[in-house]
């Protein structure tokens, strides 16, 4: 299994993405970054990650799924309005291949449409929660949900409560 992950290119969660690598390397599953920049990307305690693969160059046939990582980045890049994320987001979707949004990147499967009668795990957000309604995804308390390919987690730190059940019950060897 191999996953692709997004990072906003600033101010991502660190802690996000050192867990999701943690528990993928336990789990002997492959994973690459990427975002849309072509420099670092600069989490929000001043991390620096350089993406393995810029994101116009992705093709969804090397990955099984995509992880939107969470982060102030989300918000102030604006990232749910990006049109060409969104289209990708849909390309995997429509491929079938897993979807995974923590936090308040919810919002970018959201504005992508395709969680259309989906339940998805809420963060404490109440704008993620209006896009949320507004795209006729269903909200859930839980600290993640898993509703057909796509996989929701409410915040980074549900991550490392969560993630063994997650890929247990993707039945993930």
């Amino acid at each position: 299994m191999r996953m692709l992950i997004f990072l906003p290119p600033v101010d991502f969660r660190e802690e996000s993405l050192s867990t999701l690598k943690l528990f993928f390397d336990r789990w002997g599953i492959g994973y690459s970054t990427t975002s849309y920049t072509k420099s670092e990307c600069r989490g929000k305690h001043g991390a620096s990650v350089k993406p393995d693969v810029h994101t116009a160059n992705v093709d969804v046939h090397d990955y099984d799924g995509i992880v939107f990582l969470d982060g102030d980045g989300v918000d102030t890049s604006r990232l749910y309005e990006f049109r060409p994320l969104l289209d990708l987001a849909m390309v995997f979707d429509n491929a079938g291949k897993q979807i995974w949004a923590i936090g308040n990147a919810v919002k970018i499967v959201a504005r992508a449409n395709i969680i259309k009668g989906k339940e998805l795990s809420m963060p404490k957000n109440e704008e993620t929660l209006r896009l949320v309604r507004l795209f006729h995804g269903e909200p859930s308390p839980s600290s993640y949900k898993i509703s057909g390919n796509l996989v929701t987690i409410s915040s980074g730190p549900a991550i490392e409560s969560s993630i063994d059940s997650i890929l247990s019950d993707l039945n993930i060897k």
